[in-house]
Formats: structure tokens, C-alpha cells, sequence
């Protein structure tokens, strides 16, 4: 029988324990799926300037991608053991306290109270693994992001932008808001296990991918390292259940 422990991470200053059972500056971003667009951003779609900005919880950091804007235009606020964030610029945000390696499993739920509220077309959020150098010009990372339309995109910066699933995909998997102004949540889970690296949302499993086809030369070093959040520019989310599981 394998047992899986649930690693704390790090919200507030305080930190919860949970137990279960198993189951550098990146450069602008090319096209994500569905049109021109940067990481879910159109090109004729500026990120604005959140009010009141900054980065309000204990050991939380933040990197917006180049060129979009600073840190103070976009906020993170700790509410107990959940994170309310604002973008703004695209974002990547981590706290130090939360490192994977080995087999593991780094998941979260997303909720959009108001879907597309600070846009007119839909912008994506997920979990990245595999962070470092997150604060100079070879920042390393990979995530898994989902648009409330239904499709995903798997994506690293190595420092340079790799589209790992293209322009993204489509996925039955992934819950769809039933129009703008509407609530709609996606939890999102990226996976270690031996030679394999996967991104499930919604429990099912979308994208599978060998280590040797996310890491190595022009790719991220490891899948080892910081793991936290991605969050699109002009996106509105809120993010529970943030949590490592380790095998």
C-alpha cells in the first residue's frame, strides 16, 4: 500500500498540515490559443493597473512577464488559507516555503466570481512547477493554465517561451462559464510521477508528457523546484485548496 501526505504550503505566515490519501525575465509570449494573443493576452489588449496593488501575505512573491507592467499592478492577498489576486500584468507568483521534487502532485482550485470581469475575452490561471531563478533573467518554469471556455495550454518560460501544447486544446474536461458575469471554477493539478509529467483539471487527465519532452536543452532544467501560481493579465480569481501532495 503507498501512502501520499499532503506538504503544507506556505499562504499565511501560519501554515496548515493537511493529510490524504494518494491518488531573467521571460520574453514577450508568442500566440496562445484561440487568436494573437500573449499568455491568453490579444495584442491590442494592454494590462491595466490594479488599485491598490502589491503583494499582501507573508514570504509571497511576484514577476509579471516583461514589458506588461510591474509587481504593484497586480495584487495577492492571504485570506486565511486562500489567495485573492488581481491581475494586471500576467503574473507568476511563489513563496519560497513551497518546493517539489521528486513525485509529486501540485493542485488548487480557481474560482472566477465573474467571468471575464476585467476583460472581453478570457485570460487563463493555473500551477507551475519547476520554478528557479524566478527573480532574474533565467527564470524556469512550467505550467498548466485553464480559460473558462473550455480549452487549456501547457507552457514553460526556459527563459525563452515554450508553447508545449501548441496554441492550447480544447477539453470536455474543463467546466465552461455559461456567459460573462457568470461564476465558473476549474481545479487544476500538475503531476510527477517517474518519467512522466501530467496536467489534470477537473480530475481528468488532459496532457501527458515525458520528462525528456519539458526538460533538457532550450527547455526547463528540472521539474524539480519552486511550484506556485500563474494567473494571466486582467484576470479576477480566487485560489483554495493550494497544496503539494508528495508520494
Amino acid at each position: 500500500m503507498r501512502l501520499a501526505t499532503v506538504t503544507a504550503i506556505a499562504v499565511a505566515s501560519t501554515l496548515t498540515i493537511v493529510s490524504a490519501q494518494a491518488p531573467a525575465q521571460p520574453p514577450a509570449q508568442p500566440p496562445a490559443a484561440g487568436g494573437g494573443r500573449m499568455g491568453g493576452m490579444n495584442m491590442q489588449d494592454t494590462a491595466h493597473k490594479v488599485a491598490n496593488g502589491g503583494i499582501r501575505g507573508a514570504g509571497w512573491q511576484g514577476r509579471p512577464d516583461p514589458g506588461t507592467g510591474a509587481v504593484n499592478d497586480a495584487s495577492l492577498d492571504v485570506k486565511g488559507s486562500d489567495l485573492e489576486i488581481h491581475t494586471g500584468p500576467a503574473m507568476l507568483y511563489w513563496n519560497t516555503a513551497n518546493t517539489a521534487s521528486g513525485d509529486f502532485t501540485v493542485s488548487a482550485t480557481f474560482s472566477e466570481p465573474k467571468y471575464m470581469s476585467s476583460n472581453d475575452h478570457p485570460h487563463p490561471y493555473g500551477v507551475f512547477i519547476g520554478g528557479s531563478n524566478l527573480d532574474k533573467d533565467t527564470t524556469n518554469a512550467l505550467y498548466c493554465a485553464a480559460y473558462g471556455r473550455g480549452t487549456f495550454i501547457v507552457r514553460e518560460f526556459a527563459p525563452a517561451v515554450v508553447n508545449i501544447n501548441g496554441r492550447g486544446a480544447a477539453s470536455d474536461a474543463i467546466h465552461k462559464a455559461a456567459g460573462k458575469g457568470e461564476a465558473v471554477d476549474q481545479t487544476i493539478a500538475m503531476s510527477v510521477k517517474g518519467s512522466r509529467v501530467t496536467c489534470s483539471i477537473n480530475g481528468t487527465e488532459v496532457a501527458s508528457y515525458d520528462k525528456g519532452e519539458v526538460t533538457g536543452a532550450g527547455k526547463i532544467a528540472s521539474t524539480d523546484g519552486l511550484v506556485g501560481i500563474r494567473v494571466a493579465h486582467n484576470v479576477d480569481v480566487n485560489v483554495k485548496d493550494f497544496k503539494i501532495t508528495k508520494q
